[in-house]
Order: structure tokens, then C-alpha cells, then sequence
């Protein structure tokens, strides 16, 4: 079953006053953020705070996640 997403009034309100270009570019970046996993991944070195990322590393093997899976899956999520 898939999720189903809600939206608030405010952010329907607020897509009503795209223009067809924002929302032409949009959907094109929704496709390419939703690509086939065979698009390319980036290194990046990203500055934690030690107990943060010690912290989300138990979190997320307790939950059976690969760590950097999850972050991943917080970015997707999060666009």
C-alpha cells in the first residue's frame, strides 16, 4: 500500500501562486530527485558533532538501517 501525502492549507495556497515555470521546473526536479537508484552519488564530508552522529548511528542500527541509508532516506524526505 502506498502513503498517501496530506497538505496544509497554507502550502496549497501558497502552489496556487506558482507560476507554470516553477512548476514546470518542480517536476523536473521531483524526476530527477526520483530517478532510477543508478543515478551517480557525491562524497561529501559533512562536520557532526560526535554524541549527534554517535547518537543517530545506535538509532539506526537498532532500527537494522544502515546509518548513511537513513540519512539519505532523511534528505529524500525532507525535499
Amino acid at each position: 500500500m502506498k502513503a498517501v501525502q496530506y497538505f496544509s492549507d497554507d502550502y496549497l495556497k501558497e502552489c496556487r501562486k506558482m507560476k507554470p515555470e516553477q512548476i514546470l521546473q518542480f517536476l523536473e526536479d521531483f524526476q530527477k530527485l526520483h530517478a532510477p537508484a543508478t543515478s551517480k552519488s557525491r562524497l561529501i564530508s559533512l562536520k557532526v558533532p560526535e554524541n549527534l552522529l554517535e547518537a543517530f548511528k545506535t538509532k539506526a542500527q537498532l532500527s537494522g538501517t544502515p546509518y548513511q541509508t537513513q540519512i539519505k532516506r532523511l534528505m529524500k524526505s525532507w525535499l
